[in-house]
């Protein structure tokens, strides 16, 4: 074979490696040198307005649903990572499996009342290219109202002031002849205190001191008034409204029992229930 053979052979294959380099050549020079700007990445969370789609309930891999723990769903909240949200509501009920998905959807149940009939909540969690929680979703829309916190218990009801005046006996709130409230006096009307204050709204309280008839009349006006001050301090003392407490000293009046026995001691030890302090007033409902 002749030289001149052989050029003719490879002249084609040399004519188009000439002309590819000419092509690259072109594009080369046509570019303009910056780099062409990158598909605008899509949002991690659905916009505004956008759909939620839920799954068929039928596809589920848990078709009767599960019963939740309120508490833990509760504490679901954006910012969560999809392990977090795997150890507080468990696995996805729909095959989504864990990673790489971008919706979570389960089938919860809720019963209407304890031990009643139940029913069926769909939840979705919408997670964002890191798989970070940023919404959810139920159908129907009213099981949002389930994670509401519980309603606080009512408040009891006030008691109501009694209706007959309350005898507290002067000689378990004094000492002998003194109008100071002892220490198992001041008890006493600390009880009484708190039915007083938790009872409906004071109009008025009157707190009436009495003696016996041991005594002038004169110094048993004063001590029975001096009694009756001590307790409505007290009171006073223990958050009720000054205004609301009317305190008087009846002295001997209005005896509770008559003694007629001639020893002194046991006159006096008879007349004990006339010694005494009473409570009573008006109230009116808060």
């Amino acid at each position: 074979m002749s030289a001149s053979t052989t050029l003719y052979d490879h002249a084609p294959l040399l004519r188009s490696l000439s002309l590819c380099l000419a092509v690259l050549l072109f594009s080369a020079c046509a570019s303009t040198g910056k780099p062409k700007a990158a598909a605008a990445a899509l949002p991690d969370a659905r916009g505004e307005g956008a759909a939620v789609r839920f799954p068929d309930p039928k596809r589920a891999t848990l078709k009767e649903g599960l019963f939740v723990d309120l508490d833990n769903l509760r504490l679901f909240a954006r910012g969560m990572s999809k392990r977090q949200l795997y150890t507080l509501l468990g696995t996805p009920h729909f095959g989504e499996g864990m990673w790489g998905v971008r919706d979570w959807n389960y089938l919860f149940n809720f019963r209407s009342s304890p031990g009643g009939d139940y029913f069926t909540c769909q939840f979705q969690v919408h997670f964002d290219g890191k798989g970070i929680a940023q919404a959810g979703y139920w159908k129907p829309q009213a099981c949002a109202a389930l994670l509401q916190p519980p309603a606080p218990p009512p408040a009891p009801a006030p008691a109501p002031m009694p209706e007959t005046p309350v005898r507290l006996s002067a000689d378990a709130l004094f000492a002998f002849d003194s109008a100071v409230l002892t220490d198992a006096g001041r008890r006493s009307v600390d009880a009484l205190l708190e039915q007083v204050r938790n009872a409906s709204q004071v109009q008025t309280i009157q707190v009436l001191g009495y003696t016996d008839r041991i005594g002038s009349d004169s110094y048993n006006q004063l001590l029975s008034q001096r009694r009756a001050q001590a307790v409505r301090d007290a009171l006073v003392q223990g958050g009720v409204a000054v205004a609301a407490i009317v305190a008087e000293g009846r002295g001997k009046a209005d005896a509770l029992v008559q003694c007629t026995q001639g020893d002194r001691q046991a006159v006096i030890a008879c007349l004990a229930p006339n010694r005494r302090v009473e409570i009573s007033g008006l109230a009116r409902s808060r």
